[in-house]
């Protein structure tokens, strides 16, 4: 195996695979130099001499400027390397298709059918608080229907706590509404209980009225004020859709019918080389099986959002990409914090030394599918394909964000491990084999073998077996582990 790899011919770095010390003489396209000091795994070499303000090229990009001279065979991390971004840009509709070719295998997973037409790939009881005054009663109410049943006949049961649904106003007010009726309405629940405290802002009446048509036998609600002993009234209502929901039956659905939502956190410099290409076929497949992807961390686009606008079903698609991106950074401008505050420290330490890096890593979670619709933060998927949604790099922000959509299960590549999980399956896939090998417990499946003679084909092959067989019910890590927790984006004034 190589101790190193040139991921595009047009680079001028290379990325270490394994460790190499000083002095070591490496060779590659003709050219010949000598390693000036030690190097860690996923950071880059110097194929060159670069003097102040030349471009670092890696991905066939420029992932930023040399602010010293760097020596051929010198390490290239943030101590010698900056970001050329800057600033609110402006777009050009060029359009850029060159999609991967994927056939149509007329594949199925056995889901359950709800009675709306939509499909779960979880047959689950979740109690949803409409304010965090409640949080305690809903965790209370789970734990005891937990111990009666045993959770027979039913995936799971679970309680969701959050801290808002009262003292906010405008946009953080209609979020949190937002994404507590997408997780209401979410197939993967085969019923929720919503549990209120009766003086809140986010009101259980009319957050009911916000739902629109749905399963009345299989959503309940329980307003804690207005009951004598809201305890007792919450296990007979919780036993009335538990005995509803344990007789739930799995059926055979269109692969056409599945939603994922594509997630990166923790990365490191095998990232954008391993787990997230995986993705991007991944990607590709399920589109062409007629299948729905969402990308989302909009601020983890920025150096590479112009891939994406290239990608634009039409105009109008553009359009709504170009504010998907500026109106972050406008977000970032009012509160007066950096556009490009960016990577984080774990994210320097794996070896990603700017945003342009970063998010051109980052963004090949997408694939090559063209883009067909911008979602807003908190907003339902529309249409089949390949999709953009609005929310922040946060982990769980962002996770919940996605599964609020829609998505049923939740991809999500690490290079330095991170065990959470939010309330649809969240697959967490390594990029280097060492930390699956570390962290099983957390780590559901090894990308890392790409940099160990495994084709792409074979790879991929095995990911989309694995993946069909989590929507047919096996179960991932932070399941089992019983990690679902829930975050909702907040932006303003808390009263």
């Amino acid at each position: 195996m190589s101790k190193f790899i040139k991921i595009n011919p047009a680079d001028n770095v290379i990325v270490a695979i394994d460790t190499i010390s000083a002095g070591q003489k490496l060779s590659i396209d003709n050219i010949s130099f000598t390693v000036l000091e030690d190097v860690s795994t996923g950071h880059k070499i110097a194929l060159q001499n670069f003097t102040i303000g030349d471009n670092i090229v890696k991905y066939g990009f420029p992932i930023g400027h040399a602010f010293k001279d760097i020596k051929q065979g010198a390490l290239v991390n943030e101590k010698n390397i900056r970001t050329n971004l800057d600033g609110v840009l402006e777009y050009n509709y060029e359009p850029q298709y060159v999609c991967a070719e994927s056939v149509n295998e007329i594949l199925t997973f056995k889901g359950y059918r709800r009675k709306n037409g939509t499909v779960g790939i979880r047959n689950e009881i979740w109690v949803i608080p409409t304010v965090g005054c409640v949080n305690g009663i809903i965790k209370e109410l789970v734990n005891d229907l937990k111990t009666e049943t045993r959770c027979k006949g039913i995936d799971a049961i679970v309680a969701y706590p959050h801290n808002y649904g009262c003292s906010q106003l405008g946009d953080d007010h209609e979020n949190t509404r937002k994404i507590l009726r997408n997780m209401v309405l979410h197939p993967n629940a085969g019923a929720v209980l919503v549990v209120g405290l009766g003086c809140e802002n986010n009101q259980p009446d009319t957050f009911r009225e916000m739902l629109g048509e749905y399963n009345a036998d299989r959503v309940k609600f329980l307003v804690t004020q207005k009951v004598k002993d809201e305890h007792e009234e919450g296990l007979k209502i919780l036993r009335e859709l538990y005995n509803l929901a344990s007789k739930d039956r799995r059926v055979d659905v269109p692969l056409s019918e599945l939603k994922i939502g594509l997630k990166c956190g923790g990365s490191d410099g095998f990232s954008g080389i391993t787990a997230n290409p995986l993705l991007g076929v991944f990607s590709d497949f399920l589109v062409a099986q007629g299948g729905t992807t969402v990308l989302t961390e909009v601020p983890e686009m920025f150096g590479a959002e112009t891939i994406l606008m290239g990608r634009s079903q039409n105009k109008e698609v553009f359009e709504k990409t170009v504010h998907l991106i500026n109106d972050f950074k406008e977000y970032f401008i009012q509160n007066k914090q950096s556009i490009y505050e960016n990577p984080s420290p774990g994210n320097k330490a794996g070896g990603i030394s700017t945003l342009e890096e970063k998010s051109l890593g980052c963004t090949q979670k997408s694939g090559t599918s063209i883009v067909k619709d911008v979602l807003m933060y908190g907003d339902l998927l529309k249409k089949s394909g390949l999709n953009l949604l609005s929310a922040p790099g946060n982990d769980l922000v962002a996770s919940t964000a996605l599964a609020a959509s829609g998505c049923h299960i939740i991809l999500f590549t690490t290079g330095r491990g991170t065990p959470f999980g939010t309330f649809v399956p969240t697959m967490k896939i390594s990029t280097n084999s060492n930390l699956y090998k570390h962290k099983r417990n957390w780590i559901d499946f090894d990308a890392g073998t790409l940099l160990e003679g495994e084709t792409m084909k074979d790879l991929s092959k095995r990911f989309i077996e694995y993946v069909i067989k989590v929507s047919n019910g096996e179960l991932v890590n932070n399941e089992k582990k019983d990690y679902r927790e829930i975050a909702i984006f907040k932006t303003g004034v808390t009263l």
